[in-house]
């Protein structure tokens, strides 16, 4: 499928021949391509499978008229694919501190630890090593920015939890850092009641903690942090106008991370992590993790935008694992309903974590839930799936016969799929290799199968030779 000239428009790209611009693409205007990149962009949707990609797409195309940018890269000339292979040094499934070390490292470690191997080992990150060569490290994500991938790229930890022993460890390894987790931060909400905002001040970074301040800061050394734990869900942002005033979205904070990259001659490498798709995928969420793949994908297409003049800046996407495997399902006599109950994901207004705190407070009896669920769903849950959840959530013992669903999110995900025609494998990470996708000088190199482990190593010789 062809986006339209419009969605290139939109998209911040070229609409001649119906082509995207791509950094460093035969198509460019620029006929120069360097033979290694000054930057690279790392762009990482976490914990996302397969499924989510077209999915994305059916819903931009429904509620938005245009299609998504990365499905549109799949099609596209000059684009380089690929598939990530994902697994961690002691298990087939990986988790987001033993997949980022990997990256970063240059080797596998066991799940829960960050940049330190099997043996208590601590092993150096692509942070400290660009620093070592000059270079900068940009790290933004819609998750604490302690949490296990941006911590993964500059930081240390046997302990992956250990946040607020992660946080002070950024300090002049990265010079930009936007996301949440301010309260490892904050002097009041830490443990040891550390002022680590002021060591950032000191050292020169430009401190703030709302949007209205990133978009007006004046400094090259940033530390933006707009929530005390993850970032909100996009859901949950578009019905909060408090929310949108204080919180920017992945694509504000991913241009005012590249600008300043692209300002100086300096090389770089900046990773942008839609982080909230996994954790949907764990809540068995599908209308948060549709909006937070869309969320991430107006981050690319901003980032192809910053890059349309541009032959000499790597773009390689990709997630460090898949995350309960969400799908969409047929339904309905030779499938005949499958489109009318997608539809019902555009309808969808709460996320199930916001649902779940709201129940947890009020504890509402069976009928005020399904009028709770009416208004956060679009449609009417049953009396006996209203039941079935409130007992879960209770700790009341339930018929499920799966372990992976046997849980309040599990059972949640089940009862919307069955609404919308979605349905997930469990609530935990997966096996499956990865989408991988590249464009721009080095891309040839995320062509075929590529091992995480061999990510750092493919960074640093395009960046430095």
């Amino acid at each position: 499928m062809k986006i339209s000239r419009r969605h290139l428009f939109q998209a911040g790209l070229t609409a001649g021949a119906g082509s995207l611009l791509l950094p460093g693409s035969a198509r460019a205007e620029k006929a120069t391509n360097p033979k290694r990149p000054r930057g690279i962009v790392f762009l990482v949707s976490d914990g996302m499978s397969q499924g989510i990609l077209p999915m994305t797409e059916a819903l931009s195309q429904q509620v938005r008229g245009k299609g998504t940018t990365w499905w549109n890269l799949l099609s596209e000339s000059g684009v380089v694919h690929g598939l990530m292979d994902t697994p961690s040094s002691n298990s087939l499934v990986t988790d987001s501190a033993a997949a980022s070390t990997a990256w970063s490292a240059g080797k596998r470690v066991p799940n829960g630890q960050i940049c330190v191997d099997a043996n208590g080992k601590t092993l150096e990150s692509i942070g400290e090593t660009l620093v070592k060569q000059g270079a900068k490290l940009g790290l933004v994500s819609t998750a604490r920015i302690t949490h296990a991938t941006p911590a993964g790229f500059a930081t240390q930890s046997p302990n992956r939890d250990d946040e607020d022993f992660i946080a002070p460890q950024f300090l002049n390894r990265a010079e930009i850092l936007l996301g949440g987790g301010a309260a490892h931060f904050d002097a009041k909400k830490r443990q040891d009641g550390k002022d680590v905002f002021s060591d950032y001040e000191k050292a020169g970074y430009e401190v703030f903690r709302s949007r209205d301040e990133m978009l007006n800061a004046k400094s090259g050394k940033l530390l933006g942090l707009f929530w005390d734990g993850h970032l909100p869900y996009t859901l949950d942002r578009n019905h909060s106008k408090a929310m949108q005033k204080k919180v920017p979205t992945l694509a504000e904070m991913s241009e005012v991370a590249l600008q300043r990259f692209l300002s100086s001659s300096e090389p770089f490498l900046l990773q942008i992590e839609g982080a909230r798709i996994d954790h949907a995928a764990h809540a068995n969420d599908v209308g948060s993790i549709l909006r937070d793949q869309m969320a991430f994908d107006d981050a690319v297409a901003k980032v192809i935008t910053l890059l349309a003049e541009r032959d000499d800046i790597l773009v390689v996407m990709t997630s460090d694992h898949g995350n309960a495997n969400p799908a969409l399902n047929g339904t309905g006599v030779r499938y005949r309903k499958t489109n009318e109950h997608f539809e019902r994901i555009a309808g969808l207004k709460v996320s199930h974590e916001a649902l779940f705190a709201e129940l947890k407070k009020k504890k509402p009896a069976t009928q005020d839930f399904l009028k709770m669920a009416r208004e956060a769903f679009g449609f009417d849950f049953r009396t006996e799936e209203a039941e079935v959840l409130l007992d879960s959530i209770s700790g009341r013992e339930v018929l499920e016969w799966s372990h992976q669903h046997n849980n309040p999110p599990g059972i949640l995900g089940q009862i919307v799929g069955n609404h919308t025609g979605t349905g997930w494998t469990g609530v935990s990470h997966t096996a499956d290799p990865t989408q991988l996708t590249a464009f721009g000088p080095g891309a040839e190199n995320f062509a075929g199968l590529v091992k995480n482990d061999a990510v750092r190593d493919r960074f640093l010789n395009l960046l430095f030779g």
